[in-house]
Formats: C-alpha cells, structure tokens, sequence
C-alpha cells in the first residue's frame, strides 16, 4: 500500500511539473505508420535515425492513389542526396536532395497543448506520460502538433498540414534507443558514389514517402 501510494505521489508529482521543448535521442529505430487527410496516401515503415550523421533509413509498404508499393531510401542529408534502393537487382538511383536535416524535437518556440497519460494511471505499467505540442510550420508552411514521451522525448505522434495530401498524420511506434546495424545507413556497393553526377530533379521531403512516379 505505501508503494502504490509513493508512485502514486510521484505519478502526481510529474503531472505538476512544466514540461519543456526538448529532442529525442540522437540514435533511434522503429517503425511508423503515415496516413493523409485526403486519404490518398497511406504507409507502413521501419525506420533508422541517426541525427549525429544526419541520416534517415527507410523500408516502406504502402498505397498511393490507390497502387501498393514498396519503397527502400537511404537519406544522407550532408551529402544533399538520397538513393533509392533495389535490391533484388542490385540497382540504385542517386537523386539530390533540396532540404536539410531537421532533428525529432520539440522547438523551442512550441506551444504546449497539454500532458495526458496514454493508457491508464490506475496503476504502474498501465499508462504512458505524453506532452503534445502545437506550433507554425517555418515558412508560413501551416500548423503541426507532436506527441512526445515525457521521459526520453521519444516520438509518438506528428501531425502537420500540406497542399499536396492536406493533413499527414505520422504514428511512432516501437522505438529502440541506438541502431543495432549502423552499416543500414551507408549505401549499398551498387549505388553511385555520394560526389557522382546526376540528372535527377531535386527532391523535397514529402519524396521520401512514396515512390516518384
């Protein structure tokens, strides 16, 4: 009974407590899902994140417009490229990249909306402690809101709005700290040499979730 009433003292204790801006570990794997307001686009994806490094890993399933595809990109953002992989033909395509690297945090100018327990704080084990923050895209590029763990700033939720699909809604779910196979996130053998030409049309963030037609 003294236990249950001390973490229930704690629980309490957290839930007073400000929370803050803050950024997620800087090494992470997991997997989400993406699905759009316009309901064109929906996705499944593991993922690797390497924010020291400044590259993204991606294994996608999903639908666009109707169509199942499958889609394998490696993002390294200080290089400006990013490869789209095929490995049952050993083939690989370099594109530029025209954005840069944003880290998984909250920023600092971010509103908070709220702190609430996912689940249920009947007792321990049975909820999960969330901030959810709201904020202005840069660029006048509209609103996001984004759901974070209270302790380790580890990514739950994003959503944001865009012209091309509306609102995409981004659902994380079970992350690792650390990146059991860092050799995911250099390319493979077969693909072009960071510093090789390319005609490709630069590509945008919103490319690294469906295959370019």
């Amino acid at each position: 009974m003294k236990i249950f009433v001390a973490l229930a003292c704690l629980l309490a204790g957290c839930l007073a407590q400000r929370p803050h801006p803050c950024e997620s570990p800087p090494l992470l794997s997991g997997a989400l899902s993406v699905a759009t307001q316009n309901e064109k686009l929906w996705l499944y994806a593991k993922y690797l994140y390497d924010a020291l490094g400044q590259r993204i890993r991606l294994f996608e399933f999903g639908t666009l417009n109707n169509q199942t595809f499958t889609y394998d990109v490696l993002v390294l953002y200080k290089e400006h490229v990013m490869y789209e992989i095929h490995h049952h033909n050993r083939t690989c395509k370099k594109i530029p990249l025209k954005v840069d690297f944003e880290p998984l945090a909250i920023p600092k100018d971010a509103s908070l909306l709220g702190q609430a327990v996912v689940g249920s704080s009947s007792a321990p084990g049975q909820g999960l402690l969330v901030n959810t923050w709201t904020g202005n895209l840069p660029n006048k590029g509209g609103m996001y809101m984004s759901t974070v763990t209270e302790f380790g700033c580890i990514p739950v939720s994003l959503s944001f709005q865009t012209s091309q699909f509306g609102w995409m809604v981004f659902s994380y779910f079970n992350n690792v700290i650390g990146i059991s196979d860092p050799g995911l996130l250099n390319p493979p053998p077969f693909c072009p040499s960071a510093d090789a030409s390319t005609d490709e049309e630069p590509m945008g963030f919103l490319s690294l979730f469906h295959r370019k037609n």
